[in-house]
């Protein structure tokens, strides 16, 4: 039987989300990859193991991460059952509804057909009556937002969800959003984007700025750039990695400037006395209306080293300047 650690929250820091009453921890661990029907049962009640124990309370999952879609929440929902179930209000559990989950015209996007079944489908193969979060996971640009935020606020209404959020919308559609539901009297909690040392979009947008505005709380996605930011690819792209298979963007953004740039700040974070991994975590976290970031791990030792991170999150001008000259962007990327 799994105990966890009686230390789990000596370690952890943990944020207000926004101008609500909720805390996350400022690392959460995302359940996209390792967690599918192709990844051992063990390896992923490892994971989450390590994670509690270190004080990570929040896990992020969406109704299509796998493969297959959904096979990810089911195993989330074995490990609940036979691990956590007597930790359940220690835990923040979130979810997400808005690309394909099955066929036909009602299988993705943000109507409210789809958003709503969706959220049911996810709350059964969990296992629960409610998910903490449940999210928007892309603007429809075919389906008025009216539609999917009052989707969202039904959920909420109907105890599904206790929260709900948004993820990868830009500043304009995330004040529309808020609005929305500040009228319908659900707050819009948190917004999910992609942000990264290389992948700035959020800045160029004043993501954040419009956050703050709104009292919304920020948890980002791919801190490590889909493990670009890690000493994985130091040394070019190695055989049989994920970002070999040319599923991600390493595949094609990874040639040897960038290699030259990624040494760059990997010398940059020794210097800092940091992993290359636990700067760009750092570096993600240096900003204090970033509530979280969400972090993906095949390895507990990953884990591990990302929670090192929290012990330095401050960062000089000159430190900046010199990721700034270092960093590279991709058009995979918004």
């Amino acid at each position: 039987m799994y105990q966890p650690a009686t230390t789990r929250y000596d370690g952890m820091t943990y944020r207000k989300t926004g101008r609500s009453g909720l805390k996350l921890p400022a690392l959460s661990l995302c359940l996209w990859h390792n967690f599918g029907g192709d990844t051992p049962y063990e390896r992923a009640r490892a994971l989450c193991h390590t994670a509690f124990d270190l004080g990570i309370t929040h896990f992020d999952l969406a109704n299509n991460y796998g493969p297959p879609p959904g096979s990810a929440e089911l195993t989330f929902g074995r490990i609940l059952k036979q691990d956590f179930a007597n930790h359940r209000d220690e835990l923040i559990i979130s979810s997400k509804a808005g690309y394909l989950m099955w066929p036909g015209p009602y299988g993705e996007w943000g109507s409210r057909k789809y958003v709503m079944a969706s959220c049911d489908q996810s709350l059964k193969r969990l296992g629960l009556d409610y998910v903490d979060i449940f999210y928007s996971h892309r603007f429809d640009p075919e389906t008025p937002l009216e539609e999917t935020m009052g989707a969202l606020d039904s959920i909420v209404r109907q105890g599904k969800a206790l929260y709900v959020g948004i993820s990868s919308y830009t500043a304009e559609q995330t004040a529309r959003a808020a609005a929305i539901l500040r009228d319908l009297g659900t707050p819009c909690l948190i917004h999910q984007p992609r942000y990264s040392i290389l992948c700035r979009w959020t800045e160029r947008d004043g993501l954040l700025d419009r956050l703050e505005k709104e009292g919304m709380g920020c948890i980002s996605f791919s801190p490590l750039a889909q493990g670009m930011l890690s000493n994985k690819y130091l040394k070019g792209i190695p055989e049989g990695s994920r970002g070999a298979s040319g599923k991600l963007a390493a595949s094609r953004i990874l040639d040897g400037e960038a290699v030259r740039r990624l040494n760059g700040l990997n010398d940059l974070a020794a210097a800092r006395g940091q992993s290359l991994a636990q700067m760009a975590v750092a570096y993600v976290l240096r900003d204090p209306r970033m509530t979280s970031a969400l972090i993906g791990a095949s390895r507990p030792e990953q884990i591990v080293d990302c929670a090192k991170s929290l012990s330095n999150v401050n960062f000089s001008v000159e430190e900046l300047a010199q990721i700034d000259k270092l960093a590279f962007e991709s058009n995979d990327w918004r």
